[in-house]
């Protein structure tokens, strides 16, 4: 029992820290615009000797006087591997315009460290998500402990540490006195949408446990603004001169987009101006499909509508984005001689890349303003019919790949279809809001060029670190994040066999998430990047070394991933044709909203490529070689290094400098 105690300091209230940790979560809110919501939607977990006594019971405690008394709840969901909890964390709260997130509990040694992964991803996708790692005794009383990491040259050093660099903020309680300052330096970076990323609270085991007199006024409900800011006059101005300037304007939409909520005042700004739009990875869908301006993806994995808009441009205004490789093309997208970048974004780090000028806001803010000053602006009509013309181009490359011809499929053994049909058979029997997700192999960049985004909230693809064994989590983050849309999560063999684990959790909470499982038998991705590097495929496909030649040529390897998938409890769908294709998709759709996960199985030729995106990525060829693959492709790469642009030029002032 717990109870509040009058002291000459005010009231206060015994509890643990681990009760104490529960018990502020649970009394954590966002705000935005004037809509305000729980912070914390719950806590996933996975209990071992480090965390069951100390966090495992303050949640038990929460969950017992949560059903019967006016307690706020932090409910607790297991899950089945550390680093899978993470992603579905920062998979709700990229769905939530990371507005909400959840915390995540592990055990002492490799149940944290199986954490890093997902801490990582988080914070190079500026995604908040709290990780609650347990540390070793800090008394030390009986070091060494089960699992504890000993460094001769520093006692204090533990194996979470190795969070600190992954962390945008970082702290360790080692008395229940600090624990406070711990938690509102937490959630001032969880809030923040500058500093926002993986927030580690590293809580040994005896001190989760111990107990503590707490000012009552540390449970109270606390309000934490999300800040929208607002653009500086003076930038707005500049940038409206820098872009009035232009003939060939482009503008290049990020996840700060979708982020602020910033979709139609960018569709307001396009349409008055007539800027075309390309997208990053996690800008896609900035623009519905079909909307004039919207030229898709652009980068490496773009669209060659956008790519050859990119590659004229003369005036380049990034919205939102950290300016990946991937999205510049490694720095060959833009070819203009005179290209100058104007930069919008919220965090100062990112808007003062490529030499650009800086217009430090919150996207939306900056878009409304920005499309006041523009007032009477607009490009020429030549420059309106060239992307008309570059997207009808594309769109029917994208048709091709969608349903291609007899000549194509009358090539594929029985059986098999290609990757573009199966990603046109869910785009086009999916609804507006279903929301396809993928992460890493071929299929993120073949989605990126290739999907017909028709809402702002269906696509969702992590290529900020494109991990692999991303999907599966992360689809259950999105469906509990919005029970209204179908999830369908489009993950390779490899990617699967790296973390199928979260369909139990899926069964286990009745989450329906729908995975299509495409099986090329290899890690198709790499298998086509090691050819183009001259690297023939090695190391690349699941087959039997063979007896002879010692390598990876034998057989296909047995694995059988749908009997896997039906043995974690999914409903599996096998299909061998694409009418069957059709089927299990419409049988998917209809499973029941609490039915748990539906698999669709389904076999694809990995040497049937999307359309090409007329682009570049660098990745390094062996400069000397004996193999004359390696040779002829370091020749291709030194042709492209050749049109790699540093970007470092600054933008001229619009207006005349002050005289000093």
């Amino acid at each position: 029992m717990t109870s509040d105690t009058q002291t000459v300091g005010g009231t206060t209230v015994r509890l643990t820290v681990a009760q104490a940790v529960v018990r502020f979560l649970a009394n954590q809110w966002s705000e935005r615009d004037g809509e305000r919501q729980k912070l914390f939607a719950g806590c996933f977990g996975i209990f071992g000797h480090g965390n069951v006594a100390g966090i495992g019971q303050a949640l038990l405690q929460n969950e017992l006087a949560a059903s019967h008394e006016s307690v706020e709840r932090l409910p607790y969901v297991l899950a089945r591997n550390e680093q899978a909890m993470v992603h579905t964390s920062v998979a709700y709260a990229r769905q939530k315009d990371r507005l909400q997130t959840w915390a995540c509990t592990a055990s002492v040694g490799p149940g944290s460290t199986n954490m890093l992964t997902g801490a990582a991803l988080a914070t190079v996708n500026r995604i908040p998500v709290l990780l609650l790692p347990s540390g070793t005794f800090a008394t030390r009383v009986s070091a060494p402990v089960l699992q504890e990491l000993e460094q001769p040259y520093a006692a204090d050093v533990t194996v979470n540490d190795a969070f600190r660099p992954l962390s945008k903020f970082f702290d360790r309680v080692s008395r229940p006195e600090q624990l406070p300052s711990a938690l509102l330096g937490a959630m001032r970076v969880l809030t923040d949408p500058v500093e926002t990323g993986a927030v580690t609270i590293s809580l040994p085991q005896d001190v989760q446990a111990e107990a503590h007199d707490w000012p009552v006024e540390l449970f109270a409900p606390r309000t934490w603004r999300v800040a929208r800011p607002l653009p500086e006059a003076v930038d707005v101005a500049d940038a409206a001169a820098v872009i009035r300037s232009a003939r060939r304007p482009l503008v290049v939409a990020g996840g700060g987009v979708h982020y602020s909520g910033a979709e139609e005042a960018l569709r307001a700004f396009c349409e008055s101006t007539g800027i075309p739009v390309g997208e990053s990875q996690a800008g896609k869908g900035s623009l519905p499909h079909g909307h004039p301006q919207e030229m898709g993806a652009v980068g490496s994995t773009g669209t060659t509508a956008a790519n050859a808009l990119a590659a004229e441009a003369d005036v380049v205004i990034g919205i939102g984005t950290r300016w990946s490789d991937f999205t510049t093309a490694s720095r060959t997208a833009f070819q203009d001689d005179g290209v100058r970048f104007v930069n919008i974004n919220v965090a100062r780090f990112d808007a003062g890349k490529h030499s650009g000028l800086s217009v430090v806001a919150d996207a939306r803010e900056a878009l409304v303003a920005l499309t006041a000053a523009l007032d009477g602006y607009a490009v020429d009509d030549a420059y309106r019919s060239r992307q008309a013309a570059l997207w009808a181009e594309w769109d029917a490359s994208v048709e091709a790949a969608f349903h291609p011809s007899p000549e194509v499929t009358d090539r594929l053994a029985d059986g098999l279809l290609t990757q573009g049909q199966v990603l046109g058979a869910v785009n086009e029997l999916t609804d507006p809001r279903d929301v396809v997700l993928c992460a890493a192999g071929s299929m993120p960049g073949d989605i990126h060029k290739l999907w017909r985004v028709r809402d702002r909230k269906a696509y969702h693809v992590e290529y900020g670190y494109s991990c692999m064994g991303y999907e599966v989590p992360a689809s259950l983050g999105i469906r509990l994040a919005d029970e209204s849309r179908d999830v369908f999560a489009m993950v390779g063999d490899g990617g699967y066999l790296m973390m199928p684990t979260e369909l139990v959790t899926a069964v286990q909470e009745r989450i329906k998430v729908i995975v299509v499982l495409v099986q090329n038998h290899g890690f198709h991705s790499i298998g086509s990047l090691s050819e183009s590097l001259g690297s023939q495929r090695f190391g690349t496909s699941y087959r039997f070394r063979g007896e002879s030649s010692g390598r990876l040529d034998g057989d296909v390897l047995p694995v059988d991933l749908a009997a896997n998938a039906r043995s974690l409890g999914a409903h599996v769908i096998e299909v061998h044709s694409l009418d069957e294709l059709h089927q299990a998709i419409k049988e998917a759709k209809a499973a029941p909203a609490d039915g748990g996960p539906v698999v669709i199985h389904v076999e694809t030729d990995p040497l049937v490529h999307a359309p090409d995106s007329a682009s570049w990525w660098d990745v390094p060829v062996s400069e000397v070689s004996d193999l004359d693959t390696t040779q002829t492709a370091y020749a291709e790469y030194v042709d492209h290094k050749a049109t790699q642009r540093p970007l470092v030029t600054p933008i001229r002032p619009p207006h005349p400098e002050s005289a000093s």
